[in-house]
């Protein structure tokens, strides 16, 4: 029979703090906003012979590269059908609705997400985590985006 343990991590060093904006249709969208995103995970593991599951420093350290690598940055929707991103010299320029934004490229990321919601960023960090997590033997993760207390979104993987 196997033992399997879940590992909740949940520090509030797991966090990003960005710029966004959430689209709603081909002619709606929230004006420019940021929010201090947290992030947490729950990972599902056998339980080994030593009495441990996972490494939680292993884990810890990998939800706090993915935190550093949005911090400060705009972060933009590059597979949203409703805006168009082209790069203009040192800017990326954004068409929505017959309006034409600049961001500078130096300050923003476009991510392949079809929104910025905390549901796509959620899948979007899950999916990175279980690149970094290639080879430990895993059975699932949860990964949790919050945009404030009360409000996240979170994406699961299952081997």
């Amino acid at each position: 029979m196997d033992n399997f343990t879940t590992l909740y991590i949940d520090k509030e060093s797991h966090k990003f703090s960005a710029a966004h904006y959430t689209i709603f249709s081909a002619t709606e969208r929230e004006r420019l906003h940021g929010h201090n995103y947290s992030v947490s995970a729950r990972i599902v593991a056998p339980m080994g012979d030593n009495g441990f599951s996972a490494d939680y420093n292993v884990y810890k350290s990998r939800l706090a590269r993915l935190c550093d690598s949005l911090d400060e940055y705009m972060l933009l929707a590059g597979d949203s059908p409703h805006q168009r991103i082209t790069t203009d010299g040192d800017y990326y320029r954004v068409e929505f609705d017959g309006q034409q934004m600049l961001f500078l490229q130096a300050d923003t990321q476009v991510l392949p997400l079809r929104n910025a919601t905390v549901e796509e960023f959620s899948r979007y960090l899950l999916q990175r985590l279980v690149e970094d997590s290639v080879g430990d033997d895993l059975r699932e993760i949860e990964l949790c985006v919050a945009s404030g207390p009360g409000q996240r979104g979170c994406s699961i993987w299952r081997a």
